[in-house]
């Protein structure tokens, strides 16, 4: 979305009481679109922010051309000073993962019986195509014209 484009592209991401937002200006008209908004994040203290434009193809390469780095004062309660200071590595209450779905339930009895049943008849019938086969071979062994 943001290849060879004529005008500069912007990021904001913000993280105020444990809410991750991102906004993004990708069509040059200064309006910010919601990218994510992620609650329940918590990161950890004393840590540096970093950033990096290199996408390892020279065909597609980005210039970061400012970083603005504020801190907002925001009003705690005592409670959430002593639960921020207590995070060591970033955490996010409630995140789903994509390919993270809930475990599958127990098959019911009646599939369970299915699957055993028509393995049964697989398994005979491959046995009984087996002996065909077999008995047909040793038929046309026996016959030999000397």
């Amino acid at each position: 979305m943001v290849r060879n484009l004529n005008h500069d592209t912007f990021l904001v991401i913000r993280y105020v009481k444990r809410r991750l937002t991102v906004l993004i200006d990708i069509d040059g008209k200064h309006e910010w679109r919601d990218c994510i908004d992620v609650p329940g994040v918590r990161l950890p203290r004393g840590y540096y922010f970093g950033t990096s434009s290199v996408t390892g193809d020279l065909s597609d390469n980005h210039d970061i051309i400012s970083l603005k780095l504020y801190q907002l004062t925001v009003e705690r309660t005592s409670e959430e000073e002593k639960r921020d200071r207590e995070v060591y590595l970033p955490v996010v209450d409630n995140l789903k993962l994509p390919g993270m779905e809930a475990p599958l339930e127990p098959m019911s009895g009646l599939a369970l019986f299915l699957i055993v049943f028509f393995s049964l008849v697989a398994i005979v019938f491959a046995i009984v195509i087996g002996v065909i086969v077999y008995n047909k071979w040793q038929e046309q062994s026996r016959k030999h014209f000397y």
